[in-house]
């Protein structure tokens, strides 16, 4: 597939995947826009299907994580949060909802701490099951579309997002909770988005939870 490698703050880091991929003989290009904002996400869509002739697949990784208990969280973190994972949800999936080709996938990004309930990720946790509401709903009103909706829930994952602001011993310890007993990374994740993009066509309205067995 021709890639469009969205990025909101960080050119760097998205041509940087952008030469990765062509460097490997693919074909990508990089596009901003703030995920939240209906008219920059729009002239995206339009900008890759003017570039690639159409859009086929929409995987949407966009998110922040702010944590803190639910007595201490400052409103300001929420709403940050809510602006980005919710409501960024919404407006990607709508414009996938109206551009996607039959035969396409739409990928969301939910997580598995909703089940696991850790301290302090309360309203991290609230923001990805609205993302799982929107995503099982999407995947019912495409019917007749041949286009699936499914949502990826990773565990502790070694990114950088998961490990700001842990300490050796906390990783240590959360590497520990999976019976492979070790951390996801990048890659593992990867698999699970590429098999619901590529030939997971029954696969339809999920939510997967790629976290080692975890839960």
């Amino acid at each position: 597939m021709a890639v469009a490698v969205h990025y909101s703050g960080n050119l760097q880091r998205a041509q940087e995947t952008v030469d990765t991929i062509v460097a490997a003989g693919g074909r990508a290009i990089a596009v901003h826009a703030d995920v939240a904002d209906e008219g920059e996400v729009a002239a995206l869509f339009d900008t890759v299907e003017e570039e690639f002739g159409g859009i086929d697949v929409v995987v949407h990784a966009a998110g922040i994580m702010i944590l803190s208990t639910v007595a201490e969280l400052n409103f300001d973190d929420f709403d940050r949060m809510h602006r980005t994972n919710v409501r960024g949800t919404f407006v990607v999936d709508q414009q996938a909802a109206r551009c996607v080709r039959r035969g396409g996938a739409i990928i969301n990004f939910s997580t598995s701490v909703k089940k696991l309930a850790f301290p302090t990720y309360a309203a991290y946790a609230a923001t990805k099951g609205a993302v799982d509401a929107i995503t099982l709903v999407l995947a019912k009103e495409l019917r007749g579309r041949d286009i699936t909706v499914n949502a990826v829930a990773p565990g502790p994952t070694a990114t950088d997002l998961f490990l700001d602001g842990k300490d050796e011993a906390t990783v240590e310890n959360l590497s520990k909770l999976a019976p492979l007993e070790r951390l996801g990374t990048p890659v593992d994740i990867a698999e699970a988005v590429a098999f619901l993009a590529g030939p997971a066509r029954w696969v339809n309205g999920q939510v997967i939870y790629v976290n080692g067995g975890v839960i």
